[in-house]
């Protein structure tokens, strides 16, 4: 099998088939074909936004390279602007990814860009990843005639379909729910859940098709978390601290695992890549712990707490700072996760060869309340390690500092100012260690226009955290 290149025009029929069907789709037909079989990124997608910030300007997808050969190697070479101001872009996604490889004329060449706090969905012609261009812009007014807002996390699913987790109704209140668009024409088939049963808040979720099974988490009320945080709606129960358990083919809800003090705003969520699992992790944000929950051998789904962050003192703050794990990134070998803490200035390596027993290998730091290191390249580390996209090969990891704009302007107002960073880490898995690479930064503070706040990053060609297999 011939690699694919990740930065070409997308095929249809990529070249890896399947031993079990003779039809080819996008994608990858293992995590291990993505793994090993892809050539390393030379580009990437990086989501920017301007909410609260002086510069009257646009969201736009930055592109960046990450060719080491190119003459603009870890520079911002362009940027695709939203038509609308105020979009708060957060999340995205593809149209088609290997959970879609089996079906024949699907092509991974369109992004969905969801505006978190407009609840407008951008649909973005990738087929030349350095040549995009704004194909379709879904209003916010079709999204709330379905009681929906606030979309959130993007999945391209079999069928030719796309699913979004929207946290909201369309006054900003609960319950959220799930937006379905169809691949062909990017319209609207309403609701994907057949009923919410307990669900009231969203945010992320993880499917496993082959065991029928679809596992989504909580953030809280958009109207709750838009202002930013106030310890008091902690208090008053309206942070999540609970994930839900669903039946993939009926799309009903079946099981709440309720994690209470030690899983408060419970955010990403990652199940292993490998199809065969019933497993996953979740980062549970404020409780700055790592939550494992499997399902057990009488179809129950289960829980424990498996890594803790402990609070830590500041001078500058009159309660211990939590570690907020706000992002958590698992390889495509399912042997390492990392994830970040967002206040405290690190990101951590953990050896996951057995999910139950995690083993901490390594951290960096960099920026946050804690870390003795506060500037690369002689410019301040604006944020701490947040969001983090991991190489195909596992063998680098980036990151930027940017969480949600009221938040920024909460804990990191430099951000908001200044706008954020992207940084990067040399992985070694075979040593289990990481190395902070002080040769690469991408300033969003320069960005066209005007500083920005760096946000999701994706490759062309799928990533570890677009991609499912069947």
């Amino acid at each position: 099998m011939s690699a694919m290149s990740t930065d070409e025009p997308s095929q249809t029929g990529e070249a890896h088939g399947h031993e079990h069907h003779e039809v080819e789709g996008p994608g990858y037909p293992t995590p291990g074909a993505m793994r090993t079989e892809s050539e390393r990124e030379k580009t990437a997608f990086v989501i920017a936004l301007r909410v609260g910030m002086d510069v009257d300007g646009s969201d736009f997808i930055g592109v960046v390279d990450l060719d080491p050969e190119s003459d603009t190697y870890s520079e911002l070479i362009d940027t695709v602007e939203m038509p609308n101001k105020g979009d708060e872009l957060h999340h995205f996604g593809w149209n088609s990814c290997s959970s879609s490889c089996h079906t024949e004329g699907l092509m991974r060449d369109h992004l969905i860009v969801p505006g978190q706090r407009s609840s407008r969905i951008h649909i973005l012609d990738a087929a030349d990843p350095r040549n995009m261009d704004i194909e379709k812009v879904i209003e916010p007014e079709e999204i709330f005639e379905h009681d929906l807002s606030a979309p959130h996390t993007v999945h391209c699913v079999p069928g030719g379909k796309v699913v979004i987790s929207m946290l909201g109704n369309a006054d900003g209140e609960l319950p959220g729910g799930f937006l379905q668009l169809d691949q062909s024409d990017f319209s609207i088939d309403g609701h994907w859940e057949a009923d919410l049963g307990d669900m009231e808040m969203n945010y992320d979720y993880w499917y496993q098709p082959r065991h029928n099974v679809m596992i989504s988490t909580e953030w809280a009320a958009p109207n709750t978390y838009y202002p930013g945080f106030d310890l008091e709606d902690v208090e008053a129960g309206k942070y999540g601290d609970s994930i839900h358990i669903w039946d993939w083919e009926e799309k009903t809800h079946q099981q709440t695992l309720n994690f209470g003090e030690e899983g408060l705003i419970p955010l990403e969520v990652r199940m292993p890549h490998n199809p065969m699992e019933t497993q996953g992790f979740v980062g549970a944000a404020l409780s700055s712990n790592i939550l494992h929950f499997w399902e057990g051998d009488d179809g129950e789904w289960e829980w424990q707490k498996v890594i803790d962050i402990e609070d830590r003192e500041h001078e500058d703050w009159d309660m211990p700072v939590p570690g907020l794990v706000t992002d958590i990134v698992v390889s495509l070998d399912d042997q390492y996760l990392f994830f970040s803490n967002w206040l405290h200035g690190d990101v951590r390596m953990y050896d996951v060869s057995d999910w139950g027993n995690p083993r901490l290998v390594d951290q960096v730091w960099a920026g946050g309340n804690f870390a003795d290191r506060q500037e690369i390249q002689g410019t301040e580390i604006r944020g701490a390690p947040q969001m983090l996209q991991l190489s195909r090969d596992g063998k680098r990891l980036y990151w930027t500092t940017s969480l949600f704009s009221s938040w920024d302007n909460q804990f990191y107002p430099e951000i908001g100012e200044q706008g954020s960073l992207m940084m990067k880490a040399d992985v070694y898995p075979d040593e289990g260690r990481m190395e902070l690479d002080e040769d690469f930064l991408v300033d969003f503070g320069d960005a066209p226009g005007g500083p920005a706040r760096a946000h999701e990053i994706r490759w062309p060609g799928g990533d570890c955290t677009s991609d499912v297999w069947q």
